[in-house]
């Protein structure tokens, strides 16, 4: 059946993450009277990069993860809460799981990632990531397990030292107090490689004075329940394993088949797919060979606002604008109040570093009335 919540004219977005949230806000702002529609299956947006911060209590649910519901409530946006399984460009439909297909003007799809064990035995069976709002429960139990159970020679294993094993190893560290080891692995040399050099110095040393074990040049051959094996035979044991090491496009199924680059849909400077000029990929799951830029939250926001544009443009009879990514540095959580940032011109770390970070990812929390909220909480609770 056709889903009431579109027309042929509809711009549907695919995915409500960081990159199609940002599109939608964007397309509804240059296009007031255009009809958008988002599909995202999950009841709430996932502001990840504060997911730290909600671990440790330092800020609550409802700033990292507001409803949808909430959002689109003053901005004309419908989001239909259901999963696409399958996308008709020939005919610019889509298929939902829960049997409806929706028509399309443009196309955005914004579907992310999902991680990658890259076929090791036993990581699918057990362990655990840290990107959604289960993670974090289930984090939190390990946390609260481990402090008053007191076992000796007690560890968590994290791997993969990216930014989310560096940011979430500090973290661990402070909440355990010493009732856990942090064992932080790593299969290539060293931390943290696409980072500035002053943020892999502070977070070296961050995870060097909360007495983190850092395994550098470890090729894990396989994942047990309790012990982490390398393929020199060496092994880790632990009481719980946060797989960081790496992640895959979640590319949805299309007819016709696209055109992929490194198990990403391949895309124009334009962010258009290169055979399909209706469709946009964004995020995680597309790439520009020519000009690849991060995987990261700051690279799919501005993509998201790109698009906004973009559509605009089409439907005056122009031709989008390139993306040109501007890049504003980085920030990284070091723990309880602690942090590290590059960018702008400014190179910082402590507890003002932490302010800022924390500040500057209010101003980009979707919807002006929960950053209003969280700021007002935030200046209540300093």
């Amino acid at each position: 059946m056709t889903s009431p919540t579109s027309s042929a004219n509809a711009v549907v977005i695919v995915g409500g993450g960081f990159a199609g949230w940002f599109a939608a806000l964007a397309i509804q702002k240059r296009l007031p009277h255009c009809h958008v529609v988002l599909i995202e299956p999950r009841g709430e947006f996932l502001f990840q990069p504060l997911l730290y911060e909600l671990l440790s209590h330092e800020l609550q649910e409802w700033e990292v993860a507001p409803q949808y519901n909430q959002l689109v409530s003053n901005n004309g946006i419908c989001w239909l809460q259901d999963e696409v399984v399958s996308i008709d460009r020939s005919n610019h439909t889509l298929q939902t799981r829960s049997g409806d297909r929706i028509p399309w003007k443009q196309l955005v799809i914004a579907t992310g990632s999902q991680p990658n064990d890259f076929g090791i035995p036993g990581v699918k069976e057990h362990s655990h990531g840290f990107r959604n709002l289960s993670d974090v429960r289930y984090l939190r139990h390990r946390i609260q397990d481990l402090v008053h159970q007191r076992q000796p020679n007690a560890a968590l294993a994290i791997v993969g030292a990216g930014p989310t094993g560096v940011e979430l190893s500090c973290k661990l560290a402070d909440l355990l107090n010493g009732n856990a080891r942090i064992h932080l692995i790593e299969k290539g040399d060293s931390i943290l490689p696409n980072s500035s050099a002053f943020n892999r110095e502070r977070a070296s040393a961050a995870l060097e004075r909360k007495d983190v074990c850092l395994h550098t040049n470890k090729d894990v051959a396989r994942v047990e329940a309790d012990r982490v094996v390398f393929s020199e035979g060496e092994e880790i044991q632990h009481q719980g394993l946060i797989w960081t090491a790496g992640s895959q496009a979640n590319v949805p199924s299309l007819q016709p088949l696209p055109k992929l680059h490194r198990g990403h849909l391949a895309v124009n400077a334009d962010l258009r797919l290169q055979d399909s000029p209706d469709v946009f990929a964004i995020g995680d799951l597309a790439i520009n060979a020519d000009h690849p830029v991060p995987a990261n939250a700051q690279v799919a926001m501005q993509q998201g606002e790109a698009v906004g544009t973009a559509i605009a443009a089409l439907q005056a009879g122009e031709e989008p604008p390139t993306f040109e990514f501007n890049d504003q540095g980085e920030m990284l959580s070091l723990g309880i109040g602690d942090a590290t940032l590059t960018g702008l011109g400014i190179t910082l770390a402590g507890p003002l570093a932490f302010q800022l970070r924390r500040a500057a990812y209010l101003t980009r929390m979707p919807g002006l009335s929960v950053g209003v909220r969280s700021a007002g909480a935030w200046l209540l609770n300093r």
